[in-house]
């Protein structure tokens, strides 16, 4: 057992004991002393310390010190009342702090606690209130906080945690903190009660079991319950002192004493008035040495402060002078210049409003909506995505850039807009024409007193943060496969290792590499393929990695046991899909082109054979929008990944699905057939 563990341990369990067990007048003049040393410690403790925090542990404290406290005045209120004497400390604050004298003596003591109750109590009471309620209000916004500088890239994912922890123990400590002040409350009002019980116990028991008079009696207890009183509430007076500076201390950079002085004394005007008013001050019935004194004290320290900070306003003009040139001299350091971001979001001046949060934007934390957004949908953590502003750009243009290549971009205009017309809304209003950026669907900026009409008419309106992000979720939806490093694939298997040991031990090296891994995943994503079910994928790739170490295939294979999701994706429940199916010739002249290669398998198709079958697939594709329908080829498993392959590059989202993809219980209806 620790040696700190035991003193805690004799510290309460002393206390506890002594409110029993009579106290020799030594041992307590001891511990009364002892406990007004602690006193003092704690406050200077809670003056010197740069935050609250740093005294976490200051609410146990407090009942600890508290129960000391009482268990000391229970002690020397026996001793008083037995014995008539309460040790040489009560009787030297009886005899010293009022003089000798009752009265003096009396109002002194109830001088220090109107203090403590009225003062100190009370204003560190209702501090200690406000400060937990403010500080849990704003929790979420502290959080909030952390999370948009985590997602920008300002902090690391290790100072966010940091950043959280701290405000996790903030909200607890002033939290019990509201509690604790209290217990000096409650500490202050059970001395003033056990004072006033010394009192008449003891003029009742020097006048009718002793034999004294009533004046002897009088002098005699009031004194030792005036010193006994006295020792007692100037150590609670001094850990009320404490309580009172540790909650409404708010600097985090200094200790307080420095912090007062540059607050105090930083301003040589304000010393300047002082030191005049003073000297005003010296021509009235006020003393005149004093009031001279103070006031060329005053002006004097004015001065030097001034001279001090122009002497380090040169120092550090010269210093800035010097690091300028120093930077000419030395070459340049280019290294932090190799360094892409996976996504950027460069935005001109005038969309800075939206991302400020000061003005009221809320893009940053459309932003973390965006990455759970697409980490549920498609089981993958997107990297950070840094947003700045670009003065090159138009003032409401932006530009998305993936591992630093612009890929798209759109304008918005300010306090507009968009309005779109879902197809079936046939009056128009005016406004100004323009195409939503993620679709490219026409559409028309509107003003903020067109928009509830053009809601009443069945228009979409979105405000520009939502077409940002949107934009945004689109494109990074689409990119998503390159996105995926090995990396964040190895994030994503330690994610699940702990719960599926055997599954991992046996995939990863030992049948699969990492890469082989995120080339299969990327395959994946790639067509809109949620990732999210690992478990399954990796079984899958556990099952078949032995018999073929072909990506492609092992992608298929993974398709085919995620079938369920593929089919809840793309086909209603309780709904007749419309698809298109693959002419068999086709099928067989693709399977007839296929070559095999060291680095996988490639079509070997003519180039006029390829047109036409792009051709036939854009006709089908043509009539099922012109139906209003989602465009979904279904082809033999066999064929499916090379029919994907050739059609890929002129219809990125056209939707390939094979047999082996779709559950049994899904009702399908052929509505056409690619055919050459």
């Amino acid at each position: 057992m620790k040696k700190t563990d035991i003193f805690l341990g004799l510290y309460v369990l002393v206390p506890i004991v002594f409110l029993i067990v009579p106290m020799p007048t030594v041992f307590l003049d001891v511990l009364m002393m002892l406990n007004i040393s602690l006193a003092l410690i704690i406050m200077f403790t809670a003056l010197f310390s740069k935050e609250a925090l740093q005294m976490s542990s200051f609410p146990t404290l407090l009942l600890i010190t508290t129960l000391f406290r009482l268990s000391l005045n229970v002690s020397s209120t026996r001793n008083i009342l037995l014995q008539g004497y309460a040790g040489n400390v009560v009787d030297a604050f009886g005899q010293f702090v009022g003089g000798g004298n009752l009265i003096v003596g009396v109002v002194i003591f109830m001088i220090l606690i109107i203090i403590q109750f009225i003062v100190i109590n009370k204003g560190s009471e209702r501090v200690s209130e406000v400060t937990a309620r403010f500080t849990l209000d704003a929790m979420p916004g502290k959080q909030m906080a952390i999370d948009a500088d985590l997602n920008t890239g300002a902090i690391t994912d290790a100072q966010a945690k940091e950043r959280r922890q701290k405000i996790q123990d903030e909200s607890a400590f002033f939290g019990a903190m509201d509690g604790a002040t209290k217990y000096v409350k409650g500490d202050a009002t059970a001395g003033l009660i056990i004072t006033g019980i010394n009192f008449v116990g003891g003029l009742i028991l020097g006048v009718v079991m002793q034999g004294m008079d009533m004046t002897e009696a009088l002098q005699k207890y009031s004194i030792l319950t005036m010193g006994d009183g006295l020792v007692s509430q100037i150590p609670s007076l001094i850990i009320s002192l404490s309580t009172g500076i540790l909650v409404t201390k708010v600097s985090k950079e200094s200790d307080l004493g420095n912090v007062l002085l540059r607050q105090l004394f930083s301003i040589p005007k304000v010393l300047y008035i002082t030191g005049g008013a003073l000297a005003f001050l010296a021509f009235t019935p006020m003393p005149t040495l004093i009031c001279l004194c103070y006031a060329i004290v005053f002006i004097a320290a004015g001065r030097a402060i001034e001279a001090t900070m122009e002497d380090v306003k040169v120092e550090n003009e010269i210093d800035e002078e010097e690091e300028s040139a120093e930077e000419i001299r030395k070459p340049e350091n280019v290294v932090s210049l190799l360094q892409v971001d996976p996504i950027e979001l460069e935005f001109g001046y005038g969309i800075i409003p939206l991302a400020d949060v000061n003005q009221g934007g809320d893009l940053l934390d459309r932003v973390v909506m965006i990455r759970r957004q697409i980490a549920l949908e498609l089981g993958c953590v997107v990297p950070m995505i840094r947003l700045r502003d670009n003065i090159q750009l138009n003032p409401n243009q932006y530009v998305i850039k993936i591992k630093g290549v612009p890929v798209s971009e759109g304008e918005i205009l300010f306090d507009h807009y968009m309005a779109m017309n879902p197809g079936y809304v046939e009056e128009e209003i005016t406004g100004i024409p323009t195409f939503e950026p993620s679709f490219h669907l026409p559409a028309i900026w509107i003003t903020e007193a067109q928009r509830e009409r053009a809601e009443s008419l069945g228009y979409t309106v979105v405000d520009p943060p939502s077409i940002i992000a949107t934009h945004l979720t689109e494109v990074i939806r689409n990119h998503l496969d390159e996105l995926l490093t090995r990396q964040d694939v190895q994030n994503l298997i330690n994610n699940i290792q702990e719960a599926n040991t055997t599954l991992i031990s046996e995939l990863v090296p030992k049948t699969l590499g990492v890469g082989e891994i995120q080339k299969v995943l990327q395959n994946l994503l790639a067509e809109g393929i949620s990732i999210r079910d690992l478990v399954t994928i990796f079984e899958t790739l556990a099952d078949n990695a032995t018999s073929t170490r072909d990506t492609d295939v092992l992608t298929e294979y993974v398709r085919q046991s995620l079938k369920r999701a593929i089919s809840n994706k793309y086909f209603p429940a309780n709904e007749m899909t419309s698809v298109v199916t693959l002419d068999p010739k086709i099928e067989q002249e693709i399977m007839g082109s296929i070559k095999q290669t060291e680095q996988g398998a490639y079509i070997n198709l003519e180039p006029e054979k390829t047109q036409e079958i792009l051709n036939a697939v854009k006709e089908e594709i043509d009539k099922m929008e012109e139906l209003g329908k989602n465009p979904i080829i279904v082809t033999s498993p066999i064929v499916r990944m090379y029919f994907k392959k050739l059609t890929s590059e002129q219809f990125k989202d056209l939707i390939v699905i094979s047999y082996n993809e779709i559950e049994s219980d899904v009702e399908l209806q052929s509505i056409g057939m690619v055919t050459v």
